[in-house]
Formats: C-alpha cells, structure tokens, sequence
C-alpha cells in the first residue's frame, strides 16, 4: 500500500519491563498523538517529567516527529504535520 510506514526493530537490548528502554524496543509500551504545534507541546510537558528521546526530527517535507519519555518511562511520539 503506497504511503504506508512501518516501525522496524534491528536491535532491542534492554530487558522487558525496562522503563529507560530504547525507543525501538519491542512491545506496546508507546502511542503517536498527532498535534498542531509541537514546540508549544513540548514546551508544556517538559515542567512535567517528559524528557525529549534525541531530538525532533523531520520526515521529508511531510512531518515533525520527536519521542519524549515521561516520568512512569512510557514513551510518547509526537507528530507535527508541515504545511
């Protein structure tokens, strides 16, 4: 299918239940929130616990996307579509 993505795991080395896992790890312990302005975004989760996973990035000319790790060490994707 045209336009898919797929999430790739080559080397997860920290043991389950880790809650400072690398972000590639297997399992469902993240979630994308797709969000309109993700400088603001981060801006209001930092005072909070989140932690920024490397750096925001961006995908082609289609997106932002950064993780942050809040404090319980569940990862968080974010996702700012670019116009």
């Amino acid at each position: 299918m045209a336009g898919r993505c797929r999430s790739r795991h080559l080397t997860p080395s920290s043991p389950d239940g880790d809650p400072r896992a690398p972000a590639n790890t297997l399992g469902a312990h993240r979630v994308m929130f797709a969000v309109e302005d993700m400088d603001e975004i981060l801006d209001r989760l930092r005072p909070h616990g989140a932690e920024l996973v490397g750096e925001v990035v961006r995908y082609e000319n289609s997106y932002r996307l950064c993780y942050l790790r809040g404090p319980a060490g569940i990862i968080v994707a974010l996702a700012e579509q670019i116009t």
